[in-house]
């Protein structure tokens, strides 16, 4: 049964006038058939929070946290051994990194690989050749020219990050292709269109738009690298408000038993998953163009910060070997 058979069987102005009592055991009647929210239009917004890249995020965390607190200049020493081959494996992933930008330069190298399965590579190598690189320090300084190349690794390494952030804002999944702000205003149109799922909060897609037009409003008038933060900031706002406004009204709802505590929690999660899926669309609408920027200006600063560590490491490897 959809939802909006749910609300005319519910409401009491599409039945006969009847007295209390009928509406009781009516209302008993309707609440003992099974009864599933629609979910054919709103796309699914609940968050999966054990993801394969949080819990590698987590044990590499405690890797390094490890690796830090644990004496390893007791076992392992730069210069000769294991430390000497962490070194070389780590620097050697640092070089690999070049694969990528060159892969998706050279569309005539398509048989080595998808963009997408290169980027998962550069993203693992930006991470694993770090690691290594911190345990063939013993995670400490040393002479002038370790120095400068474990903090040019150091930086980049941390930059990688916010580009993969920004990356992930205003491109569509790994496989290199860019999204536009018309591709995002149709997205969040499709959204509009699909408010019948709500039918029984006729007001909230009004409360919605309202909500979307002051987001629009207040990114409009920031800074534009700041948007993000303004976006974030009015979302999480509006969020909240919205799904206030539908607890309260389902709880009058069933105080005036129009429906049952176990109906209003179904229509609950059904204007929840609505309403999240509405004012992301509008978030991504109104930090766009930030983001846009902002992957720009980072793109114009990681590759002299990466040739400076590829400088600073070559500087690095033959000094030690020479020296």
């Amino acid at each position: 049964m959809n939802v909006e058979r749910n609300v005319v069987t519910l409401h009491p102005a599409s039945q006969p006038a009847s007295t209390p009592e009928q509406r009781r055991a009516q209302l008993r009647v309707v609440s003992s058939q099974p009864q599933e929210p629609a979910r054919a239009e709103t796309p699914s917004t609940g968050r999966r929070w054990i993801t394969v890249p949080r819990l590698c995020a987590v044990l590499v965390t405690a890797l390094l946290v490890w690796g830090y607190r644990f004496p390893l200049q007791q076992y392992i020493t730069p210069q000769t051994g294991l430390g000497y081959l962490l070194g070389i494996v780590g620097g050697s992933a640092m070089l690999l990194l070049l694969l990528y930008p060159v892969r998706k330069r050279l569309p005539q190298f398509s048989a080595l690989g998808s963009t997408k399965l290169w980027f998962e590579i550069h993203t693992a190598l930006g991470i694993i050749g770090p690691v290594l690189i911190l345990f063939h320090a013993n995670f400490r300084t040393g002479a002038t020219n370790s120095n400068v190349a474990l903090y040019s690794m150091l930086i980049v390494a941390g930059s990688g990050l916010f580009g993969r952030y920004f990356y992930n804002r205003i491109h569509i999944g790994l496989d290199g292709r860019k999204t536009s702000l018309a591709e995002l205003h149709r997205n969040a149109d499709r959204l509009r269109q699909s408010g019948k799922e709500t039918a029984f909060l006729p007001e909230l897609v009004n409360h919605i738009d309202d909500a979307e037009q002051g987001m629009i409003r207040t990114c409009e008038t920031s800074f534009l690298l700041a948007r993000p933060f303004a976006a974030a900031a009015a979302a999480l706002t509006a969020r909240w408000r919205l799904r206030r406004y539908v607890r309260q009204s389902l709880r009058a709802a069933t105080a005036r038993e129009q429906m049952s505590p176990a109906q209003a929690a179904r229509f609950a999660e059904i204007a929840d998953r609505y309403v999240s899926a509405r004012i992301a669309a509008a978030r991504s609408v109104a930090e766009f163009a930030a983001f846009d920027r902002m992957f720009s200006l980072w793109h114009a600063l990681h590759m002299p910060l990466f040739i400076l560590l590829l400088i600073a490491g070559i500087v690095h490897v033959v000094s030690v070997h020479v020296y």
